[in-house]
């Protein structure tokens, strides 16, 4: 259902979500109706909008806007923002732009091109932005006592499922796995695997030598493994292994083994260290497994390619609910992000990219920033747990058919 109301000075859009609209093409659990709403304002309304360096937005818009323009004019940009038809205009204008420009003359393109509307959910209108990052760690391409736990590549018996597929229990509400005798299963779970599932059957990529740093890896789903020699491999998402992600975080927290209010990732680490006899039985409860690829080339000050299909860059990128927000969506950020050591909170406001996606980031008012690669973005990433605001900027053919008054989708 879609449903359109106006209020004084201002267009408004609201849109009622089903759960399952939510949670298609992530993998996560199925969350309750979502009441989303855009509430279109002038730029003067977006903190800090004149003092960000839109410059540094307008590349990582252009590498996202290349795939637009390879993509059919009337698929949807997410629930948000009409079709790719809608967005040619402001994707060919900055193709034909120099590939840099100035912070004044990105501000003016973006200000030309597009309208902002904040976003809100279920009536909310803050929402809660965590950090990722790209981490580097140690491994080898050969296995040995250092170097003891596998990177697996993509087995070739992970399958989607046929809708009329015979189903073991063990695969119900799964969209993947593996077949049986004919019937889906469910995949191996991370502790199967973990005890030797795969061995001898799925080739590794590279052999890790933490396995808390292989775990984190698994969150992040991207990084950087530097070798004995010194030189590095790039690894990226490959596939899900299609159990449901657990956060091994909120398992903790529910224990009592973490306060509520002090979870993070240098916290999770710490644990799991200091506990080295309980940590696999707490790793095991996300039974969810990712297989990884190489992801060689490119440009070493940009990240992994996220779900988009380009790479990511630091503090630009964000990951969001690609049920509501299409890829490619500039999106204006009003919160805060911690300082590297998580002693305090600076502001955090300036124009984001939509260009990747996560099983845990669901919902309207939801993002993940995308930090960069080693250990300084790694320390803001696992402090980041964010309150703030979202703004979405529309293209000025989608702000435009926003009625006044109405109701649609009956």
């Amino acid at each position: 259902m879609v449903s359109w109301t106006g209020t004084a000075g201002l267009r408004r859009v609201a849109f009622t979500l089903i759960a399952a609209t939510l949670s298609w093409a992530l993998g996560g659990p199925v969350v309750a109706a979502e009441r989303v709403t855009l509430e279109q304002v002038g730029f003067d309304a977006l903190p800090g909008w004149r003092e960000d360096r839109h410059g540094e937005a307008i590349a990582p818009f252009r590498r996202t806007c290349e795939r637009i323009e390879r993509t059919g004019s009337r698929k949807p940009m997410g629930l948000l923002g009409g079709t790719v038809a809608d967005w040619q205009p402001a994707c060919r204008a900055v193709l034909a732009l120099p590939a840099r420009l100035s912070d004044a003359a990105a501000r003016a393109f973006f200000e030309k091109h597009f309208r902002p509307a904040r976003v809100t959910g279920s009536n909310r209108t803050k929402g809660l932005f965590t950090g990722y990052f790209e981490p580097e760690i140690e491994g080898s391409l050969r296995p040995g006592k250092n170097y003891p736990v596998p990177l697996y590549a993509l087995p070739d018996d992970l399958v989607s499922f046929a809708a009329a597929m015979p189903r073991h229990p063990s695969a119900k509400g799964l969209e993947r796995g593996r077949v049986v005798g004919g019937r889906a299963h469910a995949y191996f779970t991370r502790e199967q695997i973990d005890k030797g599932a795969l061995a001898g059957r799925v080739p590794a990529l590279i052999h890790l030598k933490d396995k808390v740093d292989a775990f984190f890896l698994h969150v992040q789903g991207s990084g950087r493994v530097r070798l004995p020699d010194g030189s590095v491999r790039r690894v990226g998402f490959a596939a899900k292994s299609g159990h449901p992600y657990t956060s091994i975080g909120a398992v903790l927290g529910k224990s009592g083994a973490l306060p509520h209010g002090g979870i993070s990732m240098q916290s999770i680490k710490d644990w799991l260290y200091r506990n080295p006899d309980q940590a696999d039985q707490v790793l095991w409860q996300n039974r969810s497994y990712i297989f990884f690829r190489f992801v060689d080339g490119g440009d070493p000050a940009l990240g992994p390619p996220g779900a988009a299909g380009v790479p990511l860059t630091p503090r630009r990128s964000l990951a969001v609910d690609r049920a509501v927000h299409g890829y490619g969506t500039p999106l204006w950020l009003d919160t805060t992000a911690p300082t590297p050591r998580g002693d305090q909170e600076v502001s955090f406001r300036r124009l984001m990219i939509a260009q990747d996606t996560g099983t845990a980031i669901v919902g309207a008012v939801r993002g993940d920033v995308f930090w960069g690669a080693g250990n300084e973005a790694g320390e803001i990433a696992g402090w980041m747990k964010s309150r703030g605001r979202m703004f979405a900027l529309l293209p000025v053919a989608v702000a435009t058919r926003l009625p006044v008054s109405g109701v649609a989708g009956k």
